[in-house]
C-alpha cells in the first residue's frame, strides 16, 4: 500500500486512513501504558496523566490535569465540535488494583507482548479502554473530522477504592462536562467463543453496594462455661436467617431485554422460557432453578454475601460483641430503607445493630432508546453478523452512577472481546489483552464515537 501524507495526516493513497500505522501505534502505546504503575492504593495517578499530556501535546489536543493531592490527579482532554450537539465523555480510570507478582508469569507492569498477547495489570480494567478513547482523539485530530459535539476525554483517579477523582471532578469541576450529552466508559460484557464474537453486552444499569455491619452484644465469658445467649449466638442465629431468605424477584425491562436477547443461545426448555421469562418467572420450579446460577440470581434480585465475621480473639474467650460485614447490592430504584425494615424483619432481633459502612450511591440506569445506543448495536452488527447485543446491568459498580446524576447517558461499552478464560485475569493474575483486540478495537471504537460526534 503506498502512503501519501497531506496536512502531517497519513493516508493511504485511495485516500482512507493508514489504519496499520494507527493500529502499530495504538499496541505500542498500550505498553507504555501498562508500565506505568497505578496500583491503588496507593495509586500515584499523576503519572498515567503526564503519560496522557505528553501525547496530546504532541498532538496539538487541548489537557489540563488536576492534582487533587499529592500524587493523586485526573487529566481532561477536548475536541471542540460546533455546538450544534451536546458533548460526549470518553470516561476511563487510570488507577488498578494491586498484583502479586509471584503470582503471574510474567512482571504485572511489564507490558510485554507474549502469545500475541498484551500482559499487565489494568490490560482488561480498564487501561485498555483508556488506551482506545486516546486513540479515537488522537485520530479525529489528526483526521481533521468535523465535529458537531465536543468530544472530551477524562481520565480519573482512585476508581478501585474510594473513587475520590471523580468526586472531586464532579464537585470542583463539573463546568467542564456537565452539559454532555453520552458518556462511555468501562462495564460492557462481550463474550469471545471458538474466534467469534457471541454476545456484545452494552452496560445500561449497575447494581449499586449497600455495606451493613451487623453487632450482636451480649454477656461476656469463660469458653468453658457456655452463655446461650452469647453475642455469637445471636449473630450465628442472625445469619441464618439472612441465608435462607430470598429476597423478592423484581425483573428490570433491561433485564426482561436481556433474556429476551440471548433467549436463541439457549438450550431447551430455557430458550422459550427465556424469551418469555415474566411469564415464567412466575413458575417457582423455573425461578429457583434460574437463581441458582450465580451469572442469572443477581439480575432478578437484591444480592447479599455474608463476607467478614469477627467475634473473640482468644478462643476460651466468650466476646461481649460479635460482628459481621453484608455486601448487600441493590438493584436501580430500590431504596435503602426500604431494604432495611425488610432485613430488620427478617433478622427478628431488635438488640442487633444494623449500620451502613460505606458511602451509599443511589443506583441508577440509562435509557436506551437513544441515536447512541442503536449506532453501538448497528455498527457492531456490521462488524460481527454472527453476535447477540444485548443490554447489560453490572453486579458491581462503575462510575457511570455518578455522572448519570449530572442527566448524562451513560453507557459501558468498548469493542474488547474476550474469553471466559482471559476474563479470569481481570482483579486476578496474568491479566492481558489480545493484540488482535487492540489494533481492531482502535478502529471499530473510533468509527463509533467519530458517527456520533459528526
Amino acid at each position: 500500500m503506498t502512503i501519501v501524507v497531506l496536512n502531517g495526516v497519513a493516508r493511504a493513497q485511495n485516500g482512507g486512513i493508514d489504519w496499520p500505522r494507527y493500529q502499530d501505534m495504538a499496541v505500542e502505546l498500550m505498553q507504555q501504558y501498562l508500565r506505568i504503575n497505578t496500583s491503588n492504593p496507593p495509586g500515584n495517578e499523576i503519572e498515567a496523566a503526564r503519560f496522557f499530556k505528553k501525547i496530546f501535546d504532541q498532538h496539538g489536543i487541548e489537557n489540563e490535569i488536576f492534582e487533587y493531592k499529592p500524587g493523586r490527579a485526573n487529566i481532561i482532554a477536548r475536541l471542540k465540535g460546533n455546538g450544534s450537539k451536546r458533548p460526549i465523555i470518553l470516561l476511563s480510570h487510570t488507577d488498578v488494583v494491586t498484583a502479586e507478582p509471584a503470582a503471574w508469569e510474567v512482571d504485572p507492569f511489564s507490558g510485554v507482548i507474549k502469545n500475541d498477547a498484551i500482559w499487565g495489570r489494568g490490560a482488561l480494567d480498564m487501561k485498555s479502554e483508556g488506551l482506545l478513547h486516546l486513540m479515537t482523539m488522537i485520530l479525529l485530530k489528526q483526521e481533521g473530522a468535523s465535529l458537531s459535539r465536543d468530544v472530551i476525554f477524562l481520565g480519573t483517579a482512585d476508581e478501585e477504592v474510594n473513587d475520590e477523582g471523580s468526586l472531586w471532578m464532579i464537585a470542583n469541576k463539573a463546568d467542564l462536562f456537565k452539559n454532555a450529552e453520552y458518556l462511555l466508559t468501562e462495564g460492557g460484557d462481550n463474550l469471545l467463543e471458538r474466534g467469534a464474537v457471541k454476545i456484545v453486552g452494552v452496560d445500561v444499569a449497575e447494581k449499586a453496594p449497600f455495606w451493613l455491619r451487623l453487632t450482636a452484644t451480649g454477656l461476656p465469658g469463660h469458653g468453658s462455661r457456655p452463655v446461650a445467649d452469647s453475642a455469637s449466638n445471636r449473630l450465628i442465629r442472625a445469619m441464618n436467617r439472612i441465608l435462607d431468605w430470598e429476597t423478592p424477584i423484581n425483573l428490570l425491562p433491561a433485564v426482561e431485554q436481556f433474556f429476551k436477547d440471548v433467549a436463541p443461545l439457549q438450550p431447551d426448555p430455557w430458550r422459550s422460557q427465556f424469551a418469555n421469562i415474566r411469564e415464567s418467572l412466575k413458575d417457582p420450579a423455573f425461578a429457583k432453578s434460574l437463581s441458582s446460577q450465580r451469572e442469572y440470581n443477581f439480575l432478578l434480585r437484591n444480592t447479599i454475601s455474608i463476607t467478614m465475621l469477627s467475634g473473640s480473639k482468644q478462643t476460651n474467650v466468650i466476646p461481649n460483641t460479635a460482628t459481621c460485614n453484608l455486601d448487600v447490592r441493590l438493584l436501580p430504584g430500590e431504596l435503602p430503607e426500604d431494604f432495611l425494615k425488610a432485613l430488620t424483619a427478617v433478622i427478628a432481633d431488635p438488640s442487633i445493630k444494623i449500620e451502613n459502612v460505606n458511602q451509599f450511591k443511589p443506583p441508577n440506569s440509562s435509557p436506551i432508546n437513544t441515536e447512541l445506543f442503536s449506532l453501538i448495536a448497528r455498527k457492531t452488527k456490521e462488524k460481527h453478523p454472527g453476535a447477540v447485543i444485548t443490554t447489560k446491568m453490572l453486579s458491581g459498580y462503575t462510575e457511570s452512577q455518578l455522572y448519570r446524576q449530572l442527566g448524562i447517558t451513560a453507557y459501558g461499552w468498548a469493542p474488547i472481546y474476550t474469553t471466559a478464560d482471559e476474563d479470569e485475569g481481570v482483579h486476578g493474575n496474568n491479566e492481558r489483552i489480545s493484540v488482535r483486540n487492540v489494533r481492531e478495537g482502535t478502529r471499530e471504537f473510533y468509527e463509533v464515537v467519530k458517527e456520533i460526534s459528526r
